[in-house]
């Protein structure tokens, strides 16, 4: 007999029984004590957790004027194993809808697909919205409707109809946002665009909590343990931005039936005064109940209003990309103010030519700024590239971008909006790519009056006359100038230096300046104020683009402004009245009456985009 066989087929089986009920133990102390989904829906059978919403920070402009604010808003949700037995006519009537928006809602919250965290034992969401005045009706009617509960929410409301795109709007955060941050849950709202987005953890503030009692038929009873365990919601913090809402508002005006762009700078700090992207809208469009069906109507408008040229669109910057070229050209010892090139209408160099309009020839630097030449420019990156301070074309190509790139081109400046893009600005190796290594300055000649490859988007046209008229630094480029108790980021508190020193930058601050007193950018003269500018003439398939970089005064500058009107034309046609306009108002705080009317004439213009104005 094998006694000892037994035993441990006894002790094998028992040691088996063990390891079950050991695991049984565990996956009952895992499912009761540990995990919170079945614990919640215990719970939710004897509480209510109701989420406090806090209300978003409010935005002010530099002169403490309110520009974005909230008022209230209700939110109507249920849950669907309560909600029974209800007069669905009279719930229909209450809220103001049809009986089909009734059965389409239901049919939706049912559909996992489009709402898959669906439980007929969790709150989903009925109506969201809902402005103080349609709630009132309803909650007089309510306790007729058991299973349906209120969420107080707040919306965005905008005291102006300017600043669309900076301000952007809040729509209801994507399942892939819950899923990376735990703080959203589904039905919670979220900047979507503008510093809605990029302010998001400043502005939300805080959510609160509140606990409730039911009973066994769901109905609440009041408060748990006489509210010991809530927990009040944190307002978002208040932000104050740079921009001047009355400058906006122009800049809004002058560039109505156009498209295109203005950005103006405070140099001294980096501050945005204003940023237009043309066409606009008015962003209570984006509020409430209507957010949707607005949203699509602008999303599918060909002229693209949701885009903000300002940092999303490229454009080749034409002769206002000058000023680079002359900064360069000094510091690397090319030319000195005193060089004059010649021009016979144009560049010419062997069999190639490159055309500009009559002034006087030979002439040197600062005329040359004033008059717009293309030929100066022209034959100072010729003599760059032939230099003998250079081992190569590439290594001279190198340089020239390197110099680029200090003055904040072909790379994101990093303002603080969402969707900056770069630009473009070539280097050696991607004409290698293109021409091989035996390409020469006549092949991209056209790079030194702004066209060719060189793409900016205006915030780096704009950025491009702060930097001069700082002599050579800038802070990065940002709207928020300020957050409740709390400091903005160190890159928008320190200034970054160009390649090019001073002394070369006083020689371009007087080119610019005789372009104004004498040259192609008379018409933005303004009584009183020592303005520089230049004007920008922008090749294109169709119309020319029209462009204009300037700021004033020509000494302690407080305003840097780029210009930059599709199909305009000459610069001088829109680019430098507008800018004008503009810096007119910064500096003397309002207009004049001649120049309200030429406000009012640029206004009324029209220019049909791809075509000729009319």
């Amino acid at each position: 007999m094998n006694i000892h066989g037994n035993d441990k087929r006894k002790y094998i089986l028992a040691g088996a029984v063990l390891l079950v009920l050991f695991i049984y133990i565990a996956q009952l102390f895992n499912l009761q004590i540990l995990s919170d989904q079945y614990k919640s829906k215990a719970d939710s059978n004897a509480f209510y957790k109701k989420t406090l919403y806090p209300a978003r920070g409010l935005m002010y402009d530099r002169n403490g004027k309110l520009l974005v604010y909230n008022r209230p808003a209700y939110d109507i949700t249920f849950v669907p194993r309560e909600a029974k037995n209800i007069d669905t006519l009279e719930l229909c009537k209450a809220l103001n809808i049809t009986r089909e928006e009734f059965d389409t809602r239901m049919k939706r919250i049912r559909n996992r697909r489009y709402n898959p965290g669906y439980s007929s034992y969790t709150e989903q969401e009925f109506i969201t919205q809902l402005p103080a005045e349609e709630f009132a009706q309803f909650q007089e009617k309510m306790f007729r409707f058991p299973g349906f509960y209120v969420r107080k929410r707040s919306i965005r409301q905008y005291e102006y109809d300017a600043g669309g795109v900076l301000f952007g709007d809040i729509g209801e955060v994507s399942q892939r946002k819950i899923d990376k941050d735990p703080y959203y849950k589904r039905g919670d709202y979220i900047g979507t665009q503008g510093l809605e987005a990029s302010y998001e953890e400043e502005l939300r503030g805080q959510k609160g909590t509140e606990m409730l009692l039911r009973d066994a038929r769901g109905r609440i009873q009041g408060k748990y343990r006489d509210g010991a365990l809530d927990t009040l919601p944190t307002r978002g913090k208040d932000i104050t931005l740079g921009l001047d809402i009355e400058l906006q508002r122009l800049g809004e005006r002058l560039m109505k039936n156009k498209i295109g762009s203005i950005v103006a700078i405070e140099p001294a700090t980096g501050e945005i005064l204003c940023m237009v992207s043309a066409p606009s809208y008015d962003p209570r469009l984006l509020t409430g109940r209507a957010r949707g069906a607005n949203h699509k109507a602008l999303s599918q408008d060909k002229r693209k209003p949701l885009l903000n040229r300002a940092i999303m669109g490229t454009y080749p910057p034409g002769s206002t990309f000058k000023t680079s070229q002359a900064l360069t050209f000094l510091e690397e010892g090319i030319i000195t103010p005193q060089t004059a090139f010649p021009c016979s209408n144009g560049f010419r160099f062997k069999n190639f030519k490159l055309g500009c309009h009559p002034h006087s020839s030979p002439t040197p630097l600062v005329p040359a700024i004033a008059t717009s030449c293309n030929a100066y420019f022209c034959w100072g990156l010729h003599r760059m590239f032939g230099s003998n301070r250079y081992a190569s074309t590439q290594e001279a190509m190198d340089k020239w971008r390197d110099y680029m790139v200090s003055m904040g081109f072909g790379y994101k400046l990093g303002i603080d909006l969402p969707g900056e893009v770069r630009g473009m600005i070539p280097n050696a190796k991607y004409y290698n790519s293109h021409y091989g290594r035996n390409w020469k300055a006549t092949t991209v000649i056209s790079i030194s009056i702004g066209q060719g490859e060189v793409t900016l988007t205006p915030l780096q046209i704009a950025n491009l006359g702060a930097t001069i008229a700082n002599r050579g630094e800038y802070i990065t480029p940002h709207l928020v100038s300020k957050i409740e108790g709390d400091t903005i980021k160190e890159e928008y508190r320190v200034a970054k230096k160009t390649l090019a020193g001073k002394e070369a930058y006083e020689a371009v601050v007087q080119g610019m300046r005789e372009a104004v007193l004498n040259g192609t950018c008379r018409a933005a003269n303004i009584p009183g104020w020592e303005v520089c500018g230049k004007t920008g003439t922008a090749q294109n398939r169709g119309k020319d683009h029209s462009a204009f970089m300037g700021f004033a005064p020509m000494d302690n500058p407080r305003i840097a402004i780029a210009v930059y009107v599709e199909n305009g034309g000459f610069g001088a046609t829109y680019g430098v009245p507008i800018g004008a306009l503009i810096m007119e108002l910064y500096l003397n705080g309002k207009l004049s009456e001649e120049s309200e009317e030429k406000a009012k004439a640029i206004e009324e213009r029209i220019i049909y985009y791809g075509s000729d104005e009319r």
